[in-house]
């Protein structure tokens, strides 16, 4: 029986003139024609995001850029972001609020949401975990890669870093855990739903926890370490019961979490490092150089995982839904990630604590909701007690203090 998502089963193969199922609606135009109206909503929102950007004269904006590094920072960020006018002037309040940092908020949830959704559609189209999930990986980060090197050449959208091979040779640990770390969470969703990896993901900071401690030295109070039970015990309760099951999407997306968790440690100690950030000069431009070089490492690694290019390119050339949704994926991956980053040079550490909670049920419960995946009680309670932990995690030292 026919499905209205094409998968593996139902594509044709090199020489085949159509598939094997009855006559039936194509399943692409009905996703594809909702998904091109909001990849140029994303797109021209993240033009507008670059041009909203404080001209590179303005140098208590372009210092706001280290906050990454400085969570203490972070409290202070609002109050400049507030201060500055986007270029060509304009009121960046309206009616009391932040018109700006409201739109980073909306497009940043759901340019994920649409991530997840059109990541899936181009995996099941490209057979799942046993067809090309490395190429298609790759290929997202080099649509990134094109884009941010666009945003360099555009006028006036974003200066060109002025970074030396030594600085690239140091940013190179960064980029190779972050090519893992996004290879990793592919890899998970070709294997299973995508809200069952979304859970396991949640669960990033109790292996940033292990390895800061273990490996840099790093402190963790004892309540951060008690609130890692829930985040643990919520993953473990959603997977019981997971129609959708797979060991292999928990190896990867526990694979993607430790990649992240070296990429935490590592972008911290080499941004430490004297001059560095001045001559990256903002945080959008060491995102594109991380995408860029995480490009790089991942092309050698799909001739190591034995997927054929040959394939694959036949497969892009007769299958409109493998051909869009790389596109449209590789677009939502770094502008959502880009619209997160000034989120961040905007708000607190609490603000961001709770906006990363409510975008991951908003995506786990939505995405599941359009994917048709399960949603049965124990896997919707692992997840409440999963992402509460995490949130608790985040907020839990500021609460004891204030005790």
């Amino acid at each position: 029986e026919c499905t209205q998502l094409p998968c593996s089963r139902h594509l044709p193969t090199v020489g085949e003139g159509s598939s094997s199922c009855s006559p039936a609606p194509s399943p692409a135009p009905q996703p594809l024609s909702t998904m091109q109206r909001t990849a140029a909503l994303i797109l021209a929102l993240s033009c507008t995001a670059a041009a909203l950007t404080v001209p590179k004269g303005n140098a208590a904006l372009v210092k706001s850029a280290s906050a990454i590094a400085a969570p203490a920072d972070l409290d202070a960020a609002p109050a400049r972001a507030v201060a500055a006018k986007p270029r060509g002037g304009g009121m960046p309040l309206f009616m009391g609020m932040d018109v700006g940092l409201l739109g980073y908020f909306f497009f940043w949830y759901l340019g994920n949401y649409y991530y997840n959704i059109s990541n899936k559609f181009a995996l099941k189209a490209a057979g799942g975990a046993l067809g090309y999930p490395m190429t298609i990986s790759t290929l997202q980060l080099g649509v990134g890669s094109l884009y941010a090197m666009f945003l360099w050449m555009a006028p006036d959208a974003r200066p060109f870093p002025k970074v030396t091979p030594k600085d690239l040779v140091k940013l190179v640990p960064v980029a190779f855990c972050s090519a893992g770390a996004h290879a990793g969470s592919v890899f998970a969703l070709s294997a299973g739903a995508v809200s069952f990896g979304q859970i396991v993901k949640a669960a990033e900071p109790a292996f940033a926890a292990v390895v800061g401690t273990l490996l840099y030295g790093k402190t963790i109070s004892l309540a951060k370490w008690l609130c890692l039970i829930p985040v643990i015990g919520g993953v473990c309760l959603a997977s019981l019961k997971e129609l959708d099951f797979a060991m292999s999407a928990l190896v990867a997306a526990s694979a993607a979490n430790v990649f992240a968790a070296f990429k935490g440690n590592e972008n911290a100690k080499v941004m430490a490092a004297p001059g560095l950030k001045d001559r990256i000069g903002s945080v959008g431009n060491q995102f594109a150089i991380t995408t860029i070089m995480s490009f790089l490492i991942s092309l050698p690694l799909i001739a190591i995982r034995g997927e054929s290019l040959a394939g694959f390119a036949q497969l892009w050339k007769t299958n409109p839904v493998v051909r869009f949704n790389v596109l449209a994926s590789g677009l939502y991956f770094y502008g959502y990630n880009e619209l997160a980053t000034m989120t961040i040079k905007k708000t607190s550490a609490v603000t961001q604590s709770v906006a990363n909670t409510a975008k991951r049920v908003i995506v786990i419960v939505g995405v599941a909701i359009v994917m048709g995946e399960s949603l049965n009680p124990l896997k919707l309670a692992g997840c409440a007690i999963g992402i509460g932990g995490v949130f608790l995690y985040s907020i839990i030292d500021s609460l004891v203090k204030k005790k």
